[in-house]
């Protein structure tokens, strides 16, 4: 999974795999009217852990409720894809609720930050469905979602529905190594390629871990075709 040493920068891989609430706010979104239905979830991840449960995924969505309610219906299932094949690569199908590595586990305590490591140096590994790591991570995603990860980041492997919204609290509110938040790179025709930018660019574009860069490609081409819509414009890779 990979995993920023900063908010805007790429620095760390954990394992397989300017805050912007760009587009219009749309109503919260229920299982009725989530673009991917439970049966599409389940055909996605037939392997899944069941910790990541649906429901979890549908009582994430009002966190950031323009996430898949941005533009058409052909737009708003890409998003869906988007988001969804990045998380399978990052988790290996979502099999995995926290980083495998567990040698990683203090090296994510940046001690330079003013409010410390209170939950301990090594507490602070990646965890979820885009596999949250580092203390300014659990400080930020905690302060955006009004949730104490900093003092509790185990919230995020007990709880789905926290789990969930720490992915798309990256997604939504990001850029990471790239320019643009996920969302944004989807809903604004970016493409494909720039979510992957964002999430890990430094170790995976620039022609860098061909392997990795295709295996998102793959899924994302697998799980537009399940939501019954196509890639999209923009660059599909990066």
């Amino acid at each position: 999974m990979k995993l920023f040493r900063t908010l805007s920068t790429a620095a760390s891989v954990v394992l397989l795999g300017s805050l912007s609430l760009a587009g219009q706010t749309a109503p919260a979104a229920a299982a009725g009217s989530f673009v991917v239905s439970e049966g599409q979830f389940h055909q996605m991840f037939p392997n899944r852990n069941s910790f990541y449960t649906y429901q979890g995924l549908v009582d994430a969505l009002s966190a950031y409720p323009q996430f898949t309610t941005t533009g058409g219906d052909a737009v708003r299932k890409r998003e869906a894809a988007a988001f969804l094949a990045n998380v399978s690569h990052e988790t290996g199908g979502l099999r995995y609720v926290v980083e495998q590595n567990t040698a990683n586990y203090p090296h994510y305590c940046d001690t330079s930050q003013p409010y410390g490591c209170p939950a301990g140096q090594s507490a602070y590994y990646g965890r979820g469905p885009l596999q949250l790591s580092w203390n300014f991570n659990y400080k930020a995603a905690g302060d955006s979602l009004g949730i104490d990860l900093l003092n509790d980041p185990w919230q995020a492997e007990k709880n789905p529905a926290t789990s969930w919204k720490t992915g798309l609290w990256f997604w939504n509110t990001q850029s990471g190594a790239g320019s643009v938040t996920p969302h944004n790179a989807i809903v604004d025709g970016k493409g494909f390629g720039q979510t992957i930018r964002s999430i890990n660019g430094a170790l995976e574009c620039d022609g860098k871990n061909p392997d990795e860069r295709n295996d998102r490609i793959n899924l994302y081409r697998q799980f537009v075709g399940v939501l019954g819509t196509d890639v999209g414009g923009g660059d599909i890779s990066c």
